[in-house]
């Protein structure tokens, strides 16, 4: 769980990467700005590790003596909540989706600059509802639908729904404009934390995914609203 001291949070972060050097300098880097970061080298260790463990958040190689980072994210996925970002030393399309497809909430290509690193992991962790949050602005209900911010819970006609960190903000976000439409753009700055390039269809595959969780039928959804050349929208009944 999140410690505080005084007014300033510090954050537990699991490192899973065999790179000595990069380990060594987000330690460094990170360790002064609240950061407490364990570290481990093989993939068979990571996955009891986040489970028993269940830091802030996962620094995650995806290419790791023993078990893959991929194959990681996708066994931990539904019983660790916070954040997962993928690190990996090939900057391709493929893996991001594959990540994505995953269950991980972002991706980082080698070499990783500490910087980026930071802001994505603040922004991130920015999301966890504080104990200062009131019921009210923790919960959502629209029709069927019902968002439990501080349980980081969804169900839908009474059943409960998994998914990941990123589906879950995402979700939220259209939940919060139930009713308007939403830009692919200001979701992707919203979840990303940078600006978007037109290109990118992560917004895309997490709609994609999140229909399927919901049940929304693809070819005629009736809960999350596709608006051409736009973005998407959350209908306000939800039903």
């Amino acid at each position: 769980m999140n410690t505080c001291a005084t007014s300033k949070m510090t954050y537990r972060v699991l490192l899973v990467d065999d790179d000595v050097q990069l380990a060594e300098l987000v330690v460094d880097y990170l360790s002064p700005h609240g950061f407490a970061i364990e570290t481990v080298t093989n993939g068979d260790l990571a996955v009891n590790k986040i489970l028993v463990e269940n830091p802030d958040a996962v620094l995650l190689d995806v290419n790791l003596p023993g078990t893959d980072g991929f194959s990681i994210c996708r066994e931990v996925r539904e019983q660790f909540h916070g954040p997962i970002i993928l690190l990996t030393a090939r900057d391709t399309e493929t893996d991001e989706v594959l990540g994505l497809e995953f269950g991980a909430d972002d991706f980082l290509a080698k070499p990783v600059s500490p910087r980026v690193l930071l802001a994505r992991l603040r922004m991130h962790l920015r999301r966890i509802p504080t104990e200062e949050t009131t019921i009210e602005e923790n919960v959502l209900e629209l029709g069927a639908l019902k968002i439990d911010r501080g349980r980081r819970s969804v169900k839908f006609a009474g059943n409960l729904i998994p998914l990941s960190t990123a589906e879950f903000d995402l979700l939220w976000l259209l939940a919060q404009n139930a009713g308007s439409v939403v830009s692919r753009a200001m979701l992707f700055e919203s979840l990303h934390g940078f600006k978007f390039d037109g290109f990118d269809r992560s917004i895309d595959l997490r709609v994609s995914r999140l229909r399927k969780k919901l049940g929304d039928d693809p070819q005629q959804p009736t809960l999350i609203l596709s608006i051409r050349g736009i973005g998407y929208q959350l209908s306000i009944e939800s039903s």
